[in-house]
């Protein structure tokens, strides 16, 4: 029954987030009817209205108390660019015939940019945070921060896979590094290879087929391998890091999870499968069983881009060299280990 109930809230929070994406571009596919075109005055006002109200009921959905004045700003804002960049250019002619109300949407879009500006330089001059985090920060006040934060990914990504191709480890100063990566090389090679060949018969198959099919495959299969690459290079780039705070399990880009050293109260080198595959383990082993536990005091939570995740009481991983972690972490910790 929990679990059921889980599911529906997982489900609910999945459509209040997609929900306004499919009502906006359902709203900008009805202003291109023809009875949009015959009618566009109100059309467009219909389409603005839409869009404006959505987006500010998507705003109070996604807010756990009242929204900021900034925030509606830049929900109106989003609007108006939505509604300018949506319309056809009927409606659109039609919008620029009634002086009025593009000064109104204009006001507010400036409105917005200059708050944002004044936000942003408050939150670069801060100290303490590392730069990247401050210019994600900074773009967040004037774009969806989830869209900052898929390009700030799409960005390290393609970064990892065509820039980098030697030098150290991600590593601060004050932590020490566990690689995982060993027991991916052979696999890793192999999804590689495989890939490779599927492009060259995917080109040489629809080449004699269609050319605009052999370009779309080439875009979408060329952008996967590089994609593939530099997920395949993070294995080596992010290791397992055990810091002065706790430990921060990665497993490239896929998991980056920070475990304080004070909710740690046991490492197992010996588990059973019931214990990895419990929805509140954290397994972070990949392509391979997991050989270290970390079980912890108390739940913690973790994030996921495409729904809310429960939280985990322990975390599995899979290291090179699991005798030296746990007993370095036991030394931490202050306990012996078995």
């Amino acid at each position: 029954m929990a679990g059921q109930v889980g599911n529906d809230v997982d489900r609910r929070q999945i459509a209040a987030k997609v929900a306004p994406f499919v009502i906006v571009a359902l709203a900008g596919m009805a202003v291109r009817t023809p009875l949009a075109m015959a009618h566009p005055l109100p059309a467009l006002l219909l389409f603005l209205w839409i869009v404006a109200d959505t987006l500010m009921l998507s705003l109070i959905t996604r807010s756990s108390r009242n929204p900021e004045r900034c925030a509606i700003l830049a929900a109106l804002a989003g609007a108006n660019i939505t509604v300018w960049l949506g319309s056809p250019p009927v409606i659109r002619d039609t919008l620029l015939e009634m002086p009025i109300l593009v000064l109104g949407m204009g006001t507010v879009v400036l409105g917005h940019v200059a708050w944002a500006a004044a936000r942003a330089r408050r939150l670069m001059n801060q100290e303490g945070i590392d730069r990247k985090e401050r210019w994600a920060a900074a773009a967040s006040e004037f774009f969806s921060p989830v869209l900052v934060r898929l390009a700030v990914a799409e960005m390290t990504v393609l970064h990892m896979a065509l820039f980098r191709w030697g030098g150290p480890a991600d590593v601060p100063a004050n932590a020490r590094a566990f690689a995982y990566y060993k027991h991916l090389t052979p696999m890793c090679a192999t999804l590689l290879i495989l890939s490779a060949i599927e492009i060259a018969v995917y080109h040489l198959l629809l080449g004699h087929w269609s050319r605009t099919a052999t370009i779309v495959m080439f875009i979408l299969s060329d952008m996967g391998f590089v994609y593939l690459v530099g997920l395949i290079k993070s294995f080596r780039f992010r290791p397992v890091l055990l810091t002065p705070e706790g430990v921060r399990v990665r497993a490239g880009f896929l998991i980056d999870q920070f475990v304080p050293l004070d909710a740690i109260v046991a490492i197992d080198g010996a588990f059973t499968g019931d214990d990895v595959r419990d929805p509140a383990t954290l397994n972070a082993a990949l392509l391979a069983w997991p050989n270290v536990m970390l079980r912890l005091g108390g739940p913690l939570h973790r994030r996921s881009l495409l729904k809310k995740r429960g939280p985990f009481v322990r975390v599995a991983f899979r290291l090179d060299d699991p005798e030296q972690f746990t007993r370095l972490l036991g030394w931490r910790l202050g306990f012996r280990t078995s």
